[in-house]
């Protein structure tokens, strides 16, 4: 309680605490709970924020590279194969190898169905190869640049699209063209 006082002789107020009231009341506690809790609240968003962020960013980054991975795999073995097989179409690749090679045949299949994998086969044992693919084409080319038969084929356009997030569009896009070196035409 704060008192007032006038004194005459020095003709000024005089103001007072009453000695009991020491420490802070009930609502200046409250106010600063509340101001704290507010900014506590403001950064444990901002950091969760960050860390979900970065989550995402980590699961991106490695279907990135599982995607180049399978990319360069199948571009390394059509690049190094002798034919390609008449059964190969618009999804799937079989690819024969020189006897020179200690490889078998490879097949590089997909289903058509979105988010289905690549499978890779060789010797009738199948494993995947990347998942959740959204489409998956494959072109055919003769030596002039026209569309050809797998049978007459000197360049090969791969296109492949990942969906990650499985949110129906495609987060990763890759493309090559493959020119065949060791094919007998």
């Amino acid at each position: 309680m704060i008192k007032f006082f006038y004194t005459k002789k020095q003709k000024k107020f005089i103001f007072t605490r009453n000695q009991q009231q020491k420490g802070y009341s009930l609502i200046e506690m409250m106010v600063v709970v509340v101001i704290l809790g507010l900014i506590v609240l403001g950064l444990v968003t901002f950091f969760t924020g960050g860390a979900k962020s970065w989550v995402a960013g980590q699961s991106q980054l490695e279907a990135q590279r599982n995607a180049r991975q399978a990319m360069d795999r199948m571009v390394r073995e059509i690049r190094e194969g002798k034919k390609l097989l008449s059964d190969s179409d618009g999804d799937t690749i079989k690819v024969k190898f020189p006897s020179s090679f200690a490889k078998n045949d490879v097949t590089y299949d997909w289903s058509g169905t979105v988010n289905n994998p690549i499978n890779r086969i060789v010797n009738g044992s199948s494993s995947p190869l990347i998942n959740n693919v959204q489409s998956f084409t494959l072109t055919y080319f003769d030596s002039s640049g026209n569309l050809t038969v797998p049978e007459s084929v000197s360049k090969v356009h791969i296109d492949l699209k990942v969906d990650v997030d499985k949110d129906s569009k495609p987060d990763i896009t890759l493309n090559s063209d493959i020119n065949l070196r060791n094919f007998v035409l």
